[in-house]
């Protein structure tokens, strides 16, 4: 894809909220809202994220697809790291799930639809997630799915594999698991199609198909795949299960693992691509708009753990700026500005014209004013 780099900084930002608070009825005009995440250079060092983070920075500035959470600008000052994102303020497939929202057959046939067009996307750019889970699945507005979390993504060579364990227990393939016991051939694109298989059984049962726990072994998590039998509801229709039940073949090699296999699927047979695609299929669900489409308990966690919000932040800087001689850093030895970054400071200029918090990032509601 190719970008013209524009400089941007923290000042092009007119800082509304911290995402979570107050109502999402009123836009306040018709300027882009976007989600601003943010995270201390200095904790991600004593946290031994660096590496993380940059992983998903270099990442997402690859990306930009309808399904997936993109990023808009990234820089950095003398304190944290930016990545300004899509506004997402449906919620993830998790909180819906703990609402106990009862997601209908013709609604997960579309999240398929859309995560496997994202996913195929992803592999077109030779990218495996490697996190595809419910948490990390948000809704838009209208409903539609967008994949969000790329810190443990990583990107594939030519016909090379990868090897490390990476991701949710979970939701994790079973090659991944050999490969780390038993030292197998490695992994690659299938692992996340199984993901998108465990998340659509999850979705359709209220369950996961297989009892593992984050505290499970790795050669136990084998014995469970292997052994244990999927146990499938009736409350849907046996096309579907039968598509469920093929992304969670056991051997990747006959596992669907591209678009064009799952498109092959009976049950997929009448679906429009192309509208889907475009969005033009009305999703079954639609999120509630007026109020917090997310844990408030989590949302305080977070914001009483964040001392220094963004709103006292230019003037802070500016007070800080005036006491030194040099606004800008002397020394680039210094371990505290070890997340200095080549993209520093740049808009990627998209050809067309989130709410996303984890534990490294907190996140505000920002307008870009040029």
């Amino acid at each position: 894809m190719k970008m013209d780099l524009v400089k941007v900084s923290f000042d092009h930002f007119q800082i509304l909220r911290a995402i979570g608070k107050g109502s999402f009825g009123k836009k306040r005009d018709s300027r882009k809202m976007y989600a601003m995440k943010y995270t201390n250079k200095q904790k991600c060092i004593e946290r031994d994220e660096v590496r993380n983070v940059l992983r998903e920075l270099q990442v997402m500035q690859r990306l930009e697809h309808p399904f997936l959470v993109n990023l808009w600008f990234s820089f950095q000052d003398e304190e944290d790291l930016f990545m300004v994102v899509d506004l997402l303020l449906g919620g993830d497939l998790r909180f819906h799930l703990q609402q106990n929202v009862g997601f209908k057959e013709q609604t997960i046939k579309l999240y398929i639809c859309e995560l496997a067009l994202a996913l195929d996307y992803l592999q077109r750019s030779h990218i495996i997630h490697r996190d595809i889970k419910p948490d990390n699945i948000l809704l838009d507005e209208h409903g539609h799915v967008h994949i969000t979390d790329f810190n443990v993504a990583t990107v594939l060579k030519g016909s090379e594999t990868a090897s490390s364990m990476a991701g949710t227990k979970p939701y994790m393939a079973p090659e991944m698991f050999r490969s780390f016991v038993d030292g197998g051939a490695g992994y690659s694109y299938a692992v996340d199609w199984w993901a998108l298989g465990v998340t659509a059984y999850e979705l359709l049962h209220g369950s996961r198909p297989f009892e593992i726990r984050s505290s499970t072994a790795a050669a136990e998590v084998l014995h469970i795949i292997h052994g244990q039998h999927v146990r499938f509801s009736s409350v849907c229709s046996g096309a579907m299960l039968d598509l469920i039940r093929s992304l969670l073949t056991r051997d990747p090699a006959s596992r669907p693992s591209c678009l064009s296999d799952v498109q092959a699927s009976p049950y997929l047979l009448d679906v429009d691509w192309d509208a889907v695609l475009q969005k033009s299929v009305p999703p079954g669900f639609v999120p509630h708009k007026g109020r917090l489409n997310c844990d408030p308990t989590f949302e305080l966690e977070e914001m009483i753990l964040e001392s220094r919000p963004l709103h006292k932040k230019k003037k802070r800087l500016a007070k800080s700026r005036n006491k030194r001689s040099n606004p800008l850093v002397r020394s680039s030895r210094s371990r505290k500005h070890a997340l200095a970054l080549r993209t520093d400071a740049t808009k990627p200029e998209r050809s067309s014209s989130s709410r996303h918090v984890t534990r490294k990032f907190m996140a505000e509601m920002v307008i870009f004013d040029s």
